[in-house]
Formats: structure tokens, C-alpha cells, sequence
């Protein structure tokens, strides 16, 4: 029983606290809206919620205690490969999002089983791992124009096939995660600058391009007062259900403003916790995503390795990116473009995907301690 017991406490030894507290508090935050929500969104957005994030808790502690560096180094091309695989497979045969929520083709359902999930969430995990090896490998010469040119046709390889697929939402995600990892890399600052540049002087060209009807999207995302009884209803609604909840929300059972509110379990959970839980419950979840990405952000800092470092980093620029683009969409600031709230929005594909990059973090803290294998320190 005692060895039981120590077995036990080196295994949970290998998580980080912060970490861990911080994943736990928007799990449970998601579990109650839903749960205060069930009758709405209905029971199997409620189970499905549950058994994810307990699923997902698992992975965590499993990789926690596992050697990243054993899994990158030695399949990284499977990891790359595959990749490319699952996006073509789901551009060729995704759903077109009739029967799920979404408009995009980027959903795999599998009819016999029931169970759809969307392959650039799990993609995320390994183009971390691929491309933070590509990264470290060219550190010491990230700077040259043909090394660059690699690492685009790397990333381009995927972003490529998600745009493909309909996805900007995800593909956005995507490039900034790239550009913060090719900054923590060390590329130079003047490329960005370059970058810049080039997208100011194209955007007209790119502006003439796209079609009236998707420019007037654009416009209305950012001015949603524009057209209040079409595409900017999405968003007015969201952002009269924050304002609804007040201060302390009007409880766990209460509110209805979010039951007209599309995607009020997804994209638009954020207003939902605000109406129930109000600005206290708000600013308690934009307080736990921010303890979140400063201790990934630290434990990147802290960490000796390159390739932990550089997928630190990334997992960091997917909770900052994801969440403020969805914060400032249910606040009517940005176009609707269909992206979750970390950890909070129901989703099997998005939640157990995070939790499994979390792992990936854990892990990288825990190279500071002995490791599981092992059993040597550095």
C-alpha cells in the first residue's frame, strides 16, 4: 500500500501546479454553464463535455510523465506525414457542416460510431512538435533566406490544406502561432517588418479581389451596428447578453438571452458564463486564460531544451490568439469566425486537443525533475 502511494505521488509529482489549477478551474467553469444550460444545449453536449475533460485529464497524466523528446525525435516525419494525410482526407471527404455545427469542410464523421471530430484541432499538436524540431534544427542559421524558405514550405504545407478547406478561423490560429514560434526562434525582426510591408501594399489588391458580399462581411464584423438583423446580430446579441448578466450574473438556472444566441455552447460560451455568472464569472475566466499563458510562457523561459522551449511557445500563442479572438468576437470587436474559448467552449475535438498540448507542457516542466523512464535529472 505504501509503495502504492509513492508510485502514485511520482506520478502526480511530474505536473505543474499552475498549470494544472488553471486547466481545472475552466473545465469546471465549462462543466457548470453547461450543466446550468442542459436543458438548452441538451444532455449529450453536457456528457460529451464531461468525458472529454476527464479524458483528457488522463492523456495529461500520462504524458506528463513521458519523455516528449522521445516521440519528436523519432517521429517527427510520421507526425508531418500524417498530418498532411488527415487534412487531405478530411478536405476530400469532410462534412460540409449540414448536420454539425459549422459551414466549413473540416469535419470528419465516422456514420457508424456517430462521432464527428475536426482534424486540424489534433493537427495543432503535432505541427507543434514537427515544427519546433524544424526550428531548432535551423537555429543557428533561421536568419538565411533559403533555410526561411523551408520552414514557409513546412508551414505552408498545412496551412495550405486548412485554407483548403474553408477553415480562416483555424488557419489565422495557425500563422500565429508560425509567427511566434519564428520569433522565439530567433528570426530576425526585419523580416516581420518585410512581412507587413508586402500585406499593406497588397491588401487593396487582395480587398478588390474577394467578392462584394464577403467584403461587406469584413466591414459588418468590425461595425456589426451596420446590419443589425443579419450579419451583425450574432454579435449585438452576444454582446447584449455579457451586458445582461450584470455584476453577479443571474445564477446558475437563469438567463435567456443566450438561448437565442447561436452557438452560445461554442463560440459564444463567453456570453453565457456572463449572463449566469456576470462580470465576476467573466473576468474570473480572462483571469485563469491569462495564469495560463504566463506560466507557459515562463516555463518556455525556464526550459533548457530548444524543442520544448519553441513548443512552449506555441502552446502559448494558441491560448493568447484563441482567446482574444474569441473574447473580442462575442464582444462585437472582430468578424465571427468561428473559434472556441480554450477549455470553456463544448467541443470533443478542441478540449481533448488541449489537453493533450497541456500534457506536452507538463512535460516540459518536469525536465527540470527526474524523469519517468529513467529515473536521471539534468
Amino acid at each position: 500500500m505504501l509503495a502504492f502511494g509513492r508510485c502514485v505521488k511520482k506520478v502526480f509529482s511530474r505536473m505543474d501546479p499552475i498549470l494544472f489549477g488553471a486547466t481545472t478551474f475552466l473545465s469546471l467553469m465549462s462543466i457548470l454553464t453547461v450543466f446550468g444550460a442542459v436543458d438548452n444545449f441538451g444532455k449529450s453536449k453536457l456528457v460529451m463535455q464531461i468525458a472529454m475533460t476527464l479524458a483528457g485529464m488522463v492523456a495529461v497524466l500520462i504524458l506528463a510523465n513521458l519523455d516528449y523528446r522521445f516521440f519528436v525525435d523519432r517521429f517527427h516525419w510520421v507526425m508531418l506525414i500524417g498530418s498532411a494525410a488527415l487534412l487531405a482526407i478530411t478536405l476530400l471527404f469532410g462534412n460540409s457542416g449540414e448536420n454539425i455545427e459549422t459551414a466549413n469542410r473540416s469535419w470528419l464523421r465516422f456514420p457508424v460510431v456517430g462521432i464527428a471530430i475536426q482534424p486540424s484541432e489534433f493537427v495543432k499538436i503535432t505541427f507543434l512538435c514537427t515544427f519546433a524540431r524544424h526550428l531548432d534544427l535551423v537555429k543557428a542559421k533561421i536568419n538565411r533566406p533559403l533555410t526561411l524558405l523551408g520552414v514557409i514550405a513546412h508551414a505552408g504545407l498545412i496551412v495550405g490544406l486548412i485554407l483548403l478547406s474553408g477553415d480562416l478561423g483555424v488557419a489565422l490560429v495557425y500563422l500565429g502561432i508560425i509567427a511566434v514560434m519564428l520569433f522565439c526562434a530567433g528570426l530576425s525582426v526585419w523580416y516581420f517588418v518585410g512581412a507587413l510591408v508586402i500585406l499593406v501594399i497588397a491588401f487593396p489588391f487582395l480587398w478588390d479581389f474577394l467578392k462584394p458580399y464577403q467584403q461587406n462581411r469584413i466591414i459588418i464584423g468590425f461595425q456589426p451596428e451596420l446590419d443589425p438583423n443579419d450579419v451583425g446580430r450574432q454579435p449585438l446579441l452576444s454582446r447584449e447578453t455579457i451586458a445582461g448578466g450584470g455584476l453577479f450574473g443571474v445564477g446558475l438556472f437563469g438567463g435567456g438571452r443566450y438561448e437565442i444566441l447561436a452557438a452560445s455552447h461554442t463560440d459564444f460560451i463567453f456570453a453565457t458564463v456572463c449572463e449566469k455568472f456576470g462580470f465576476v464569472g467573466g473576468a474570473l475566466v480572462v483571469i485563469a486564460l491569462v495564469v495560463l499563458a504566463i506560466r507557459l510562457l515562463w516555463i518556455s523561459y525556464r526550459c533548457r531544451d530548444g524543442v520544448g522551449r519553441l513548443i512552449c511557445c506555441g502552446i502559448a500563442a494558441i491560448i493568447i490568439i484563441q482567446s482574444l479572438e474569441n473574447l473580442w468576437m462575442c464582444m462585437a470587436m472582430v468578424p465571427v469566425v468561428g473559434i472556441t474559448l480554450p477549455f470553456m467552449s463544448c467541443g470533443g475535438s478542441s478540449v481533448f486537443a488541449l489537453y493533450v498540448l497541456m500534457g506536452l507542457a507538463h512535460s516540459t516542466a518536469s525536465r527540470e525533475k527526474k524523469f519517468f523512464f529513467s529515473g536521471r535529472s539534468e
